[in-house]
Formats: structure tokens, sequence, C-alpha cells
């Protein structure tokens, strides 16, 4: 009896060991490992805001040893501990000088994250795909024409090396731009876009921003150097990164734009805006400027921040017109705000977000054809109807002389879970092995107009 327990013992024993080296090796086995390059910037962690299937819980971090790198864990750290649906990511973290070695040569990982300060965003990129490592980037990718070269270059060599280079285009994956998009595309509603104007262009999209906001719950604390636009990038090529892509994406669907000759640009502008000591110390909780700041201060004290601009450019012929606006706080019950206009033959399609919108984006859709108000709002009613297969819920209201869509609150997820969308997406596109053949051309016809505009406007 004394040797059947003895055997049973054994057999329970290695069943055991079988079962914790086979966890092991699952947990370990993982389609895709993130390794998170040098975070500097909030959208860092926002990509692990939740967890994304096939995705490894363990996220190996190599940086230079400053204050960022632990803001970041601390965010990460939040997300683990909330109450409500928390993650379970575990971060290995490497500092030192000689971080992007130690990247390439531990390869812990085959997706590196990039989002952080953007003077040497595009040398990161660079090296990631050179060492064979796939790579999602925050925008912007390049901030001036010299990183505009650098980033061709990296797109050649990520084809070569057969890895995925791909920027974090959350603006996508917004209701009200995704509507705006399928409306467009119903000739019956909105005919077809319009050429515009210089004066009056036939789309336009502006954005307001501000320094001093609210991210997961907290007060946002920002890197000093985020106010140094040769580290951060100015304004016109920053935000307006998302605004040229949406144009891209909203009126050439699945179209390759040729920026070489197809792309004009016809005015750019930019101005600064100007923060007081006290303005600077609450946002980056430090008592005094760097000295890499002082050449920005003027008037001894306030400290001049090139951070709006605006591009007037065309696109296949059309008229486009993008800008961007960065205030330091949102005034009482506000936030950031998106407008956006794409006119046609027949309609004009407007996103709005301001006050009387509770600042929430929402869609309106402005009949400009011959068509009466009535046999237009029926002919919108069965579009929109027809939209209810892809878009369960939504309808439509008249509001004055036009029509709101509708949009249900479940489809309102915010500008922080778009992040895991386009993870989720851009790993879709690891799985095929490659991206849909517009995105890179177009990536580069994004990053053109932005570095070009940059150029003109000094």
């Amino acid at each position: 009896m004394k040797k059947q327990y003895y055997f049973l013992f054994i057999l329970l024993s290695l069943l055991f060991m079988t079962c914790s080296v086979s966890d092991k090796k699952a947990a370990s086995d993982s389609e895709f490992r993130f390794i998170t390059l040098d975070p500097g910037h909030f959208h860092a962690a926002l990509v692990q805001k939740s967890r994304v299937q096939g995705v490894d819980s363990v996220v190996h971090v190599y940086a230079p040893e400053s204050s960022d790198v632990q803001d970041h864990l601390n965010r990460i750290r939040g997300f683990n501990s909330r109450a409500e649906l928390p993650t379970d990511w575990v971060e290995e973290v490497y500092t030192g000088p000689d971080y992007m070695e130690k990247m390439i040569a531990d390869k812990a990982g085959n997706i590196v994250i990039i989002s952080g300060n953007n003077a040497r965003k595009t040398e990161y990129i660079k090296s990631a795909v050179q060492a064979g490592l796939h790579v999602l980037a925050d925008k912007p990718m390049a901030i001036n024409p010299e990183n505009f070269e650098a980033l061709k270059q990296a797109f050649d060599i990520a084809k070569a090396n057969n890895v995925l280079l791909y920027d974090i285009m959350t603006e996508r994956y917004e209701i009200s731009t995704m509507l705006q998009k399928e409306l467009s595309m119903v000739p019956e509603v909105f005919g077809e876009l319009l050429p515009g104007t210089a004066e009056d262009p036939a789309v336009t999209k502006e954005s307001v921003h501000h320094f001093y906001k609210q991210v997961s719950g907290a007060a946002l604390k920002r890197p000093a150097w985020f106010f140094d636009v040769t580290q951060q990038g100015e304004g016109i090529v920053d935000v307006t990164t998302h605004l040229v892509d949406l144009i891209q994406w909203e009126c050439f669907p699945d179209q390759i734009i040729d920026y070489e000759n197809e792309i004009e640009i016809v005015q750019a502008n930019r101005w600064a805006t100007e923060l007081t000591p006290d303005m600077f110390s609450q946002v980056t909780q430090l008592a005094s400027y760097p000295e890499y700041l002082q050449k920005d201060i003027i008037n001894d004290s306030i400290l001049n921040v090139y951070s709006n601009g605006s591009i007037d450019y065309t696109i296949k012929g059309i008229h486009a017109r993008v800008s961007v606006i960065w205030n330091y706080q949102a005034p009482e019950g506000g936030q950031d705000t998106h407008y956006s206009i794409m006119r046609g033959t027949k309609a004009s399609l407007v996103i709005r977000q301001g006050k009387d919108e509770n600042y929430q984006p929402s869609l309106f859709v402005q009949n400009t054809s011959e068509m009466s108000g009535a046999d237009f709002e029926a002919l919108l009613r069965t579009t929109v109807e027809a939209l209810q297969i892809k878009y369960p819920g939504i309808g439509m209201e008249q509001t004055g002389e036009e029509w709101k869509i509708t949009i249900p609150d479940s489809y309102k997820v915010g500008h922080e879970a778009h992040f895991t969308q386009v993870a989720e997406k851009y790993l879709n596109y690891l799985r095929e092995g490659s991206l849909p053949s517009w995105e890179v051309p177009n990536m580069l016809a994004k990053y053109y107009t932005t570095t070009q505009a940059f150029k003109m406007s000094r």
C-alpha cells in the first residue's frame, strides 16, 4: 500500500511539474511582445490602458534615467490597480546611457512602442526597423524636413526587413468622424466633394487643445521638454498630423496619394501661446524653467511656445485647411474641441464640439442641394436607416435648418480608448503580414504636408 501511495505521489508530482512548465511556456509564447522605448509622453501608457489580445503581459522598457520613466510606470500601475477592469502588466525596466544598444541587443519583444520626446523619434524609428523590430509610433513621426527624409529611409528599411512601421491615428476611431466619412461616400446625399477655393476650402478641420487637462481621472503632468518646440515640435507639425490624416482618409478613402505631384502648400502660419511661470509650474510641477527654454522667454518671464499653426493646401485638386490652437486651460466644463466641415455638391457635413453640444463631437447634415427640405430629409433618413446595419442605434433629428445624426453613448468610448483600437488594428495587420497598399504612401504624404508647411511658415 505504501508503495502504491509512493508511485501515486511521484505521478502527481510529474503532472504538476508538466503543467507548470506548460503554463510558463504558454505565458511566454504570446504572439506579440511590447517594448516601450523612452516613454516621455502619456500616450505611451495609453497603448496599455487595456489588455490587448495576443500581447504578452510582460513589457520591457528601455530609457535614459529620467522622471519620465517613473511617470510612465505610475500610469501603468494605475491601470493595474484600478477597481474596474484592472490590467496585469509587468514592466521590466532598463535605464542607462546605453538603453538603445541594450534594447537592440536584448530583442526582448517584437513590437517597439515609441511615444515621447520627438527630437529623436525618427532616429529611434530607423534604429528599431533596422534591427528587424516592428514599430508602432505615436505622432508625429517627423517634425521637420530633415526628419521627413530620414522617415522615408525608415520606410524603405522596414520594407527590406519585412517589418511594419505604423503611426497611431486615434481620430479615425471617433464615431462622429467615422459617420462623416460614411455619409460623404453616399452620392445621393452628399454629391461630390467640391473643389473649394483658397478662401473657402472644400474641407476644413480645426482642433483646440489645452496644456492643463485631466487624463485617466488625474491632472496631467507634462515634461518640461514638451514646451520646447525643438523637442516636441511646433503645433504645425504635431496635432495637425491627425487633421491632415483625416482629410486624406475621409476624402480619398483607399486611394494612394502621390505627395510629389498631388499636394501643394498654399500658405502656412505659426503663432505662439504665452505661459506665465505659474502656469508652467502647475503643469510640469517644476519651480523654474530649465536652461533649454531660456531661448523662448520674452518680457523677462513669459514662455513663448509656438504651439499654434495653420496650413492651407491642395490635395488632388481639392482645397483644404487645417489649424491647431493650444490654450492653457479649457473654460469651466470645457475640454479639447474639434470642428470639421466637408462641403459636397448636395450637402455639407459638419462636426461641432462646443458648449451647445456639451463638448461632445456632434455631426450635422446641411442641405445645400436644390431639393426641398422634406425631400432631402426623406433621402437622408433612408441613408441613415441603411447605415444602421453597420452602426445599430444611430438615428437623426431635425434641429433648425439642419439634421443632427444621433449616436448612442455606447459608441462614445473616448479618446483614451482609441489607443487600444489602434493597437488591435495594427496587430491584425501584423497577422496578415502587411499594411493596406495605401497606408505607407499616405503616411509619407501626410508628413510631407506637415513638414513642408513647417518650412513655409518660417
